[in-house]
């Protein structure tokens, strides 16, 4: 086996692109092409995985990569009108969603010529995700990329002060499908601060969420079940504003128990529509999104929609750059095979 890829990270959340060494993956949509990666043994539980499954176990597993490692494998677009299609993975399997892969995709689309930029201004980048069709406005000045904004799919909120008991008490929980869908809680009402120190807490009761809110109608997506169910668990505090902007730390435990090192560009999406909804964020007003790392997303709601209802468009503007270009290799005697996760 032999695959290469270019790496990119998204304001330090690792994002694999996988240029060569994929078979082909059948279907007419990349929604289709997901389920069938899926059905095909793109799980932690199948037993025995697909040649497709298998690079993704190669790129995401020790030693070629880490329980954090994110990536996608290019595909093509459901139709002309997009540059791209892209099927994100993480070492539980196949997302429906990702922002910073998104905005990473956008940088390298234009880094590498796919898609041609001006000098200076904006390129767009139209990409085709499981979740339906997203745009990645990569910003120019001088001929090199100074940031990408993610332009998602309407993310509509289905419960604002939704009541969970966990360990640590019961606590109001809001729902929202970006894309994917995530629930949000204050880490505050939970005896808790985003704090690095704090990751392993943070982490389980993260998971324990999730699983509480496995039966809820409130995870249920109202027009596609493939996108139902959390898929991540924003975590947040809140922080003094910083003049116009509304100031959040947040981190997002997401598939089973992986720590986004970015502020989560889908999972910013989801708290965008919230804010709107409580009436604490007023269209073109910014959230400044601090991670726990100290990277920071903006994002804004535009103007028309409902989050409560059909749902609002948002915007998450951040850096990706480039770290690296790879050829993993497996060889036929290494006993490790596709590798280990610990």
């Amino acid at each position: 086996m032999r695959v290469s890829t270019v790496d990119y990270h998204t304001a330090g959340e690792p994002f694999r692109i996988v240029l060569d060494g994929v078979p082909g993956i059948p279907g007419d949509t990349v929604a289709e092409r997901r389920a069938i990666a899926i059905g095909a043994g793109g799980s932690a539980t199948a037993p025995r995985p697909s040649e497709l499954d298998a690079v993704r176990q190669l790129l995401v597993r020790e030693p070629r990569g880490h329980a954090g490692m994110y990536g996608g494998f290019l595909v093509p677009p459901d139709d002309e009108e997009a540059h791209l299609g892209v099927l994100f993975w993480h070492k539980d399997g196949y997302s429906t969603a990702c922002g910073h892969g998104t905005i990473a995709l956008g940088a390298w689309a234009v880094d590498s010529g796919l898609v041609e930029a001006p000098e200076d201004g904006v390129a767009r980048v139209r990409i085709d995700v499981p979740s339906g069709r997203v745009t990645a406005l990569v910003h120019r000045a001088g001929g090199r990329t100074t940031g990408v904004t993610f332009r998602n799919v309407p993310s509509r909120v289905s419960a604002l002060k939704l009541p969970v008991t966990t360990s640590r008490g019961t606590v109001e929980v809001a729902v929202a499908h970006s894309g994917a869908c995530y629930a949000s809680v204050s880490a505050a009402a939970l005896g808790l601060a985003v704090e690095p120190a704090q990751l392993p807490e943070l982490t389980a009761v993260g998971r324990e969420i999730r699983e509480l809110l496995a039966d809820s109608e409130a995870v249920a997506h109202p027009t596609d079940a493939r996108l139902s169910g959390v898929y991540g668990v924003v975590l947040y505090d809140e922080l003094p504003s910083v003049g116009r902007w509304l100031n959040q730390r947040n981190v997002t435990v997401f598939a089973d128990g992986q720590i986004d090192r970015s502020p989560c560009g889908s999972g910013t999406s989801a708290r965008l529509a919230v804010l709107a909804a409580e009436g604490r964020l007023a269209p073109g007003q910014e959230l400044r999104h601090e991670s726990v790392i100290g990277t920071v997303f903006t994002g804004r709601v535009l103007a028309g929609g409902d989050p409560l209802d059909e749902g609002v468009v948002t915007e998450v503007t951040g850096t990706a750059h480039r770290t690296g270009e790879h050829t993993f290799v497996l060889e036929s005697a290494d006993e490790l095979g596709t590798g280990f996760l610990l």
